[in-house]
């Protein structure tokens, strides 16, 4: 009889360890907020948030307004059609060099295994940007948050 009352005793801790548990998992993370747009790296994280949350409209007010750029549908596709890279991808934000109008931002890609097996893997690359009319605009950030023929002249 004094066995079952220590089983239960160790049962009802582990239950309540785990109410616990999977309550502070459900609380612990809330949607993330847009921040400040008046630095290159804000401009940055922005973006790649508005591509996250699948606000293309917004994402596609970052980039710079110049020659080829993409239309508006043609940005969307690009993620659209391959949003599963996205998802399986993260981005940490490094040191940034300004100078005469440009940022350089250096950025670090986690890429995390699609397959079971996988490992995940780092890719260390830079975003672009230019100061246009008094706002940062990207003009050039690696994949998979940039499509491949933007700003390019494909009719040649």
């Amino acid at each position: 009889m004094k066995q079952d009352r220590v089983l239960f005793g160790i049962l009802g801790v582990i239950v309540l360890l785990v109410i616990v548990s999977l309550g502070l998992f459900f609380m612990r993370g809330g949607e993330q907020k847009y921040g400040p747009e008046d630095t290159p790296e804000g401009v940055v994280r922005n973006y790649v948030l508005a591509l996250n949350k699948q606000d293309y409209e917004r994402a596609y007010t970052y980039l710079q307004d110049a020659d080829y750029k993409p239309t508006f549908t043609e940005f969307r596709q690009n993620f659209i059609s391959s949003g599963w890279e996205m998802n399986s991808a993260g981005l940490q934000i490094g040191a940034v060099d300004i100078h005469d109008g440009e940022a350089i931002v250096r950025l670090t890609i986690i890429h995390g295994g699609t397959a079971p097996f996988d490992s995940a893997w780092n890719e260390n690359n830079d975003a672009w940007l230019s100061l246009q009319d008094g706002e940062w605009k990207i003009t050039s950030i690696p994949s998979p948050y940039w499509g491949w023929d933007w700003y390019q002249d494909t009719q040649s």
